[in-house]
């Protein structure tokens, strides 16, 4: 099969869709990405399709050393400040994947990472996230008022600040997901990602609509957490008061309004899923492929257990995003 990166004739006539996103930054972005965050396993599951009625491909993003996608995004960010002349510190708000990889990045760069979370994080990935050597600053209340002490730093402390989807590089790294499967598939139906603020839904939704247009592009929320999902829904950026969801990760309440305009341009389908179908997501996951996730990361397959007709007999790819996780929380989840 012809790879994606091999610049035919064919290929240099490809519409893109109209988003900040450009095919060939995200081609070029894979030189600056580590090999520990690339070419991650990505197979068929046949029982666990059986299961859902559907033919299910897992692409595993959590066979890496922060167990996330981030670490691509985070590459090429840190990449680019490493070999500028601006000053070597940058500082980001994260529920605590960003953060962890912001901090692998920065220390493998040499480049001191001041991460912002709210006391309610996972307190295992706060831990990860120190023993990578970045500083933290907890704050009270949720990931929105951690951004806001990001802004802050990042003014006093002369620091790059990274937003998670706002930043470019974050969803054109994100997009090289996309590629990959482009390359190793020769079919895809649907493509099922986790919306949260959105680099990897614009990243990978990017490269769909790009290249294999025909591919439905699915970006799921949970019902706890709808902000983007009614932005999407309604064409303009909607917020929330609150979030309750155990998918931390994705729990944000004020979307970005060039990243909602880039979603428009590239997501189909836009579902919120309730707490019980992740919860049942993880479950089956875990089961069938073996898998330990984190509730984002089952998002798709919740999606799936919803609206079975809208995936029956089709070949569904199910990004895995994340699998970090409190052992007695997945265990208390995946309960019967």
């Amino acid at each position: 099969m012809r790879s994606v990166g091999e610049r035919s004739a064919a290929y240099l006539e490809i519409r893109q869709p109209d988003t900040r996103l450009d095919l060939d930054r995200i081609l070029a972005t894979r030189e600056q990405i580590s090999s520990v965050f690339r070419d991650t396993p990505q197979f068929a599951c046949p029982t666990l399709g059986d299961v859902l009625g559907c033919e299910v491909v897992i692409k595993l993003e959590t066979a890496n050393p922060i167990r996330c996608f981030k670490g691509r995004g985070t590459e090429v960010v840190m990449s680019r400040l490493a070999s500028s002349p601006d000053p070597k510190a940058a500082v980001c708000a994260s529920a605590g994947n960003l953060g962890q990889a912001l901090a692998h990045s920065g220390r493998a760069r040499g480049i001191g990472v001041t991460v912002v979370a709210a006391t309610s994080a996972n307190p295992a990935k706060i831990d990860r996230i120190r023993r990578l050597g970045a500083a933290v600053d907890l704050v009270e209340g949720d990931i929105e008022e951690a951004r806001q002490r990001a802004r802050e730093i990042a003014a006093s402390d002369n620091a790059l600040l990274v937003e998670d989807s706002e930043n470019l590089d974050t969803c054109e790294a994100a997009g090289t997901i996309g590629l990959e499967l482009i390359e190793g598939c020769d079919r895809i139906d649907t493509i099922l990602l986790a919306l949260g603020g959105g680099a990897l839904a614009t990243g990978v939704g990017h490269v769909f609509k790009s290249l294999s247009p025909t591919t439905e592009v699915v970006c799921i929320q949970p019902s706890g957490a709808p902000a983007l999902a009614l932005s999407w829904r309604a064409r303009s950026v909607v917020t929330t008061d609150r979030t309750d969801t155990i998918a931390d990760g994705v729990a944000g309440r004020f979307p970005i309004a060039v990243v909602l305009q880039d979603l428009l341009a590239v997501a189909d389908h836009v579902p919120l899923v309730e707490e019980a179908s992740i919860k049942a997501g993880m479950r089956l996951l875990h089961r069938h492929a073996g898998l330990v996730v984190e509730p984002s990361a089952a998002l798709g397959i919740a999606a799936i257990l919803e609206d079975p007709s809208r995936y029956r007999g089709k070949r569904v790819v199910a990004v895995i995003c994340g699998s970090n996780v409190l052992p007695d929380a997945f265990s208390e989840w995946i309960k019967d």
